[in-house]
């Protein structure tokens, strides 16, 4: 299988057959570590990889929500592009959304402090793109985003104090 994208596409078919056969194979449990490391910075650890978010020159986390959806969505459909073919020579996408923070102030009675609305948009140069590629393009961003998934449906969280 050729090289598409810079991605193996037959590794890509490989795994999407193996998951299809086992379902298991595609479960996943990461755990990631947010240590404070002064005023609103955090140190992000999973595993030997390590960044950080907030404070004044990093991301804040709620952009780091944004920012999450829009790399999620790139990685997706470069994966899904390259498993069909179709080369592509830029990709884009833009997320924004609206969120309000009285909640997380500590401001009472008010709604939670969480994005209400999020729109995004992606950019695709892909010269040989047919209308039907484009579609189901279009579907896996709507269908199969894990990031995606994860902000459009109710996710149960558990809480402890240690």
């Amino acid at each position: 299988m050729p090289i598409i994208n810079g991605m193996d596409q037959g590794e890509f078919l490989g795994f999407k057959e193996t998951v299809t056969q086992d379902s298991t194979k595609a479960d996943r449990w990461p755990t990631v570590t947010a240590e404070w490391v002064g005023g609103s910075r955090s140190r992000i650890e999973f595993g030997e990889k390590t960044t950080f978010i907030g404070g004044d020159d990093e991301l804040n986390p709620m952009q780091f929500v944004l920012a999450a959806l829009a790399a999620c969505d790139v990685d997706l459909l470069a994966m899904h592009a390259t498993m069909i073919g179709l080369e592509v020579n830029s990709l884009r996408v833009e997320a924004s959304g609206h969120f309000n923070v009285q909640s997380y102030i500590g401001v009472e009675n008010t709604p939670g402090s969480g994005y209400d609305q999020i729109a995004y948009r992606v950019i695709l140069d892909a010269p040989n793109a047919t209308a039907e590629q484009i579609a189901y393009l279009t579907e896996r961003c709507e269908k199969s985003s894990p990031v995606g998934d994860t902000l459009a449906r109710h996710v149960n969280m558990t809480l402890e104090f240690a």
